[in-house]
């Protein structure tokens, strides 16, 4: 199997208090692993530990050909650089959409690849409006976020890590801010990048989609992964009693 992800020991503690007690665990490319648990278990501290907004204590994180080794005898300098580039392979979403309000949707989608990777104004906008396209807002490229949807802004906020071409997209919980209303149309991006073999991790309490989806579900409590598998495994005969007990509440 190609692992485009590889987690290996990933410890993380804030004021002595453990989040994360030794995760592993490989993603491979063109999957998409749907990350689940409850609340405070460490799910959101796990995906900004993947992609270097929070750093991490002890263990190993590599994607793609970028490895973030905590043993690793590394430069300051070079740590930073490591931490760049890592960056630019992943795209991640967040709960809150994070827009810029002074700036148009074009304007949003174009910034980061003109001003991290020197991309000229004419290729960024060219690609920025076929991303746009996409994710159905082909047509509200001059519309600024107030202007938008809650799921329109969540797409836009899509489109923007994806036009920085990641290997890997990374969502922390995406609809929770929308209503249940729009849930489906930020959900449906997501399926119809997976069918394009867009390698993706999320984290959602969309248990439906998890289960229609995902080729791989990791179950978290108490900052330790306590089972993973296909969704039939997980929804159907979840072996540990915290994963039956958490499940409940959803289904």
């Amino acid at each position: 199997m190609n692992s485009l992800i590889s987690v290996s020991n990933l410890q993380k503690s804030f004021g002595g208090s453990a989040a994360l007690s030794g995760i592993s665990f490989d993603v491979q490319v063109s999957e998409l692993t749907v990350i689940i648990g409850p609340s405070g278990c460490g799910k959101s501290t796990l995906l900004r530990c993947l992609n270097g907004l929070e750093l991490f204590d002890g263990g190993m994180v590599r994607i793609g050909d970028i490895t973030l080794d905590r043993k690793a005898n590394l430069s300051h300098g070079d740590f930073n650089n490591l931490l760049r580039n890592l960056r630019e392979e992943v795209g991640m979403v967040f709960q809150s959409f994070n827009l810029f309000p002074h700036l148009t949707v074009l304007e949003n989608v174009v910034l980061a690849p003109m001003v991290v990777r020197k991309v000229d104004r004419r290729s960024a906008e060219e690609k920025a409006r076929e991303i746009l396209n996409k994710v159905g807002l082909g047509e509200r490229l001059q519309h600024y976020p107030s202007q938008l949807s809650g799921g329109q802004q969540q797409r836009a906020a899509i489109a923007r890590a994806l036009a920085m071409s990641p290997k890997v997209m990374l969502y922390d919980e995406p609809t929770s801010a929308l209503d249940p209303g729009l849930v489906g149309e930020v959900l449906a991006i997501m399926r119809k990048l997976d069918d394009e073999g867009m390698t993706q991790v999320v984290v959602t309490h969309e248990m439906n989609f998890a289960r229609d989806v995902a080729d791989r579900v990791i179950v978290l409590a108490e900052g330790e992964i306590i089972e993973s598998g296909s969704p039939q495994e997980i929804f159907t005969a979840p072996r540990d009693e915290r994963t039956r007990n958490f499940l409940q509440r959803y289904l």
